[in-house]
């Protein structure tokens, strides 16, 4: 499975980037990867490579590349629950410092890199995310209606912006809440602002999870949930891309 660092010219500077897509010559649609809050690491290159085995160019982005390349802070291999204190004390002021403004001019330059890319084959792309990178993939998926074809985001805030934003969606969504981030009742909320949307969507709560459940670095993670992410994930780019 072919892999590259790349650097992103942005408005801001260079962005670092993970890319992984299939060894065959011919193109193949393209997948813009947000991570976690916790960035790109060995879990995160792990699951882009496991998504381009199904046909897809995936990059992942830096989202802290302001702050300096990925790794931007020091992670031990396993992310429990002694850790989780000292790294989000470092943390939380870069995800603050990524402001909307921010996150939209950054998402300008993934997507024009992205669909630039010799391997990307023409036509729309999808957008997933983790976390905080979930949100990002909301609103990178609602300021690009008409490139955006597929829109998936895991243990995500997804509705942090309020349901306006959720009104700018075209793509088809699949959203996987954790059990421990949302409530049945605010889960109805968010999916009543789909609803009025308009768009073709799943959003569900993932039974017994707890936020983070997809990464196999954390006490959160739930390898049932995370195939059951899988399960969900596959099918929708498969439905929404155009395959070579």
């Amino acid at each position: 499975m072919p892999t590259k660092t790349l650097q992103i010219p942005t408005a801001d500077g260079q962005a670092d980037a993970f890319a992984a897509f299939p060894g065959h010559g011919e193109q193949h649609p393209g997948v813009l990867m947000y991570a976690d809050g916790f960035g790109i690491r060995s879990v995160l290159r792990e699951m882009a490579r496991e998504l381009a085995g199904h046909g897809y160019y995936v990059l992942v982005p830096n989202l802290f590349y302001r702050h300096g390349p990925a790794p931007v802070i020091e992670l031990p291999e396993h992310i429990g629950e002694e850790a989780r204190t000292a790294v989000f004390a470092q943390l939380m002021p870069l995800i603050e410092a990524h402001t909307a403004d921010r996150v939209l001019r950054d998402a300008d330059a993934y997507l024009r890199f992205l669909t630039a890319q010799p391997e990307v084959s023409a036509g729309p792309v999808a957008v997933t995310g983790y976390c905080i990178g979930g949100l990002l993939a909301m609103r990178t998926a609602a300021a690009h209606p008409g490139q955006i074809a597929a829109l998936a985001a895991f243990h995500g805030p997804v509705g942090a912006d309020g349901p306006d934003s959720l009104s700018k969606l075209t793509a088809e969504v699949h959203f996987g809440h954790a059990q421990s981030d949302l409530t049945p009742e605010a889960l109805g909320e968010l999916n009543k602002a789909l609803d009025a949307a308009g768009v073709a969507y799943t959003s569900e709560i993932y039974p017994g999870t707890v936020h983070g459940f997809t990464m196999s670095d954390t006490d959160a993670f739930d390898p049932a949930a995370l195939q059951l992410h899988w399960d969900r994930l596959l099918p929708l780019l498969g439905r929404t891309l155009t395959r070579s």
